[in-house]
């Protein structure tokens, strides 16, 4: 039984396909392993994905009734204010008049303190005061 040159390279080269096939089955193994659990990452990453959306949703549906409450409580807090404006304006006004009321004692009693002690220059230093005052007011 001999074998031709050209059956033995045929030999030869099946064997070598063998082998070749046998050192890929394990590669081809690993790589379908290895893409299974890609697939099962994929998958757990799109249901995490889609409780997140939910949550979001949760999440932007909250904010929007606190931002709703907080834009009527600014509208409340603008109402209060503009009601109070008027009660601030008139404690400005009394304390400018308080402070005229603090600045005329001074002068009046800068007036009385430097003039003379006697009854006619006391009763003369009030009067005059009162006559400048009241023309001031009027004035």
């Amino acid at each position: 039984m001999t074998i031709s040159f050209g059956a033995l390279a045929g030999l030869i080269a099946a064997i070598a396909f063998l082998v070749l096939v046998l050192f890929t089955i394990p590669m081809l193994l690993n790589v379908s392993k290895t893409l299974k659990e890609a697939e099962k990452t994929v998958q757990l990453t799109n249901e995490s994905m889609a409780k997140l959306t939910e949550d979001m949703d949760d999440l932007m549906k909250q904010t929007g009734g606190l931002l709703e409450k907080t834009d009527a409580f600014l509208q409340d807090v603008n109402s209060k204010m503009e009601t109070l404006q008027p009660v601030v304006q008139a404690a400005a006004d009394l304390g400018q008049s308080v402070s005229d009321i603090n600045e005329s004692s001074k002068k009046m009693i800068n007036k009385v303190s430097n003039a003379h002690f006697t009854r006619t220059g006391m009763i003369t230093s009030v009067i005059t005061s009162a006559f400048a005052r009241h023309f001031r007011r009027k004035g």
